[in-house]
């Protein structure tokens, strides 16, 4: 996968917007304003998804290159490493558990925005 395809797959999914919040080299995809993936737009070599806490442990000791969240809250978020060993398929399917979990958390009010998108 590369960062095209990433990027693709990201900004599709409904109330989706990039930013670069933390500088020009650091893409950041929210929902409604609340971050659910981010990476390195100069070097694709990691992802940063947000994860429900048991199931990061579980895929880190599953997966060599599925490691705590750099620079983010490790309880929270998983660092992807794009080295070709996790299939891209299961990146998406990730990458679509990040996002629902944000939308889960989003108030009434957003969901209901989010929606009518």
């Amino acid at each position: 996968m590369n960062i095209e395809e990433f990027r693709n797959y990201c900004i599709q999914k409904p109330g989706v917007t990039e930013e670069s919040p933390f500088g020009p080299d650091t893409l950041v995809f929210k929902v409604m304003g609340k971050m659910f993936a981010l990476t390195n737009m100069e070097e694709f070599k990691s992802v940063n998804l947000k994860c429900v806490p048991e199931k990061a442990i579980e895929l880190r000791e599953k997966y060599p290159a599925v490691q705590p969240g750099y620079h983010m809250n490790k309880k929270h978020w998983n660092t992807i490493l794009m080295n070709d060993v996790v299939q891209d398929q299961l990146i998406f399917e990730w990458t679509d558990d990040s996002y629902q979990l944000v939308v889960d958390g989003l108030s009434k009010k957003d969901k209901e925005r989010l929606f009518d998108i």
